[in-house]
């Protein structure tokens, strides 16, 4: 079965914004995200694509723009089943307004049981990505084989979310996984289970640098839906 790159969106202006953006319009990559779009053709450069699936959002399509340029041969492919998870009601909303919430440690320690207000729940999310990947399992191999890879950009929540189930790990755990700003995931399919071969790679080590404000009180905040500021 094919080989998965999972891409999480480079930065985003409601990143940089500490902003939950959800499903909202208009959220484009910041200058940091462009530039990191604009790095990530040269760090898949020795990977033979033979696709590229895109959530519809557009700091996703933005993402994979560069990728699109350098290899002209490929088509994108638009997967509104890999979308932003529907955060209904908090959508827009900033994160450090919405860390006093009392669905928000629900959302941390207990993500099964959370449905958002007027929008879905996690299981939900997880089960419409989950069918998507095993789709685009098939399709791909269909078409290419079985040593196939093939890119899909995405969101923080939604790729943590098929980490989880790689590893047959609970959702109720997922928040453990942390996936940065066009980090690189690569989860290998074969007939009996899954396997991990990169989780998050940036190849940039900084982010393992001591934080200034606060140590692991700032990683539980930055923790939050999708990845914390980078919950978009």
């Amino acid at each position: 079965m094919p080989t998965l790159i999972l891409v999480r969106h480079g930065r985003s202006t409601a990143n940089t914004a500490g902003v939950l953006a959800g499903r909202a319009p208009g959220v484009a990559l910041d200058e940091r995200g462009a530039a990191q779009s604009a790095a990530l053709p040269a760090r898949l450069a020795q990977v033979p694509l033979t696709a590229v699936v895109s959530s519809p959002l557009q700091r996703c399509r933005e993402t994979v723009a560069p990728l699109l340029d350098a290899r002209p041969w490929l088509t994108l492919h638009i997967e509104n089943r890999i979308s932003e998870c529907d955060y209904g009601e908090w959508s827009g909303r900033k994160l450090a307004e919405l860390s006093d919430e009392p669905l928000m440690e629900i959302v941390q320690q207990h993500p099964s049981a959370a449905a958002f207000p007027g929008g879905e729940s996690m299981r939900a999310m997880q089960a419409r990505a989950v069918d998507a990947v095993r789709d685009w399992n098939a399709r791909i191999e269909e078409a290419h084989g079985p040593e196939a890879t093939y890119a899909m950009c995405s969101h923080g929540d939604i790729i943590k979310s098929l980490v989880a189930d790689a590893l047959g790990m609970h959702l109720d755990l997922f928040q453990r996984i942390s996936v940065e700003p066009c980090s690189v995931t690569a989860i290998r399919y074969t007939r009996l289970r899954p396997y991990l071969v990169r989780l998050g790679d940036t190849g940039d080590f900084g982010s393992l640098a001591p934080r200034a404000e606060g140590g692991a009180a700032a990683a539980e905040r930055d923790a939050a839906v999708g990845g914390g500021a980078g919950a978009a």
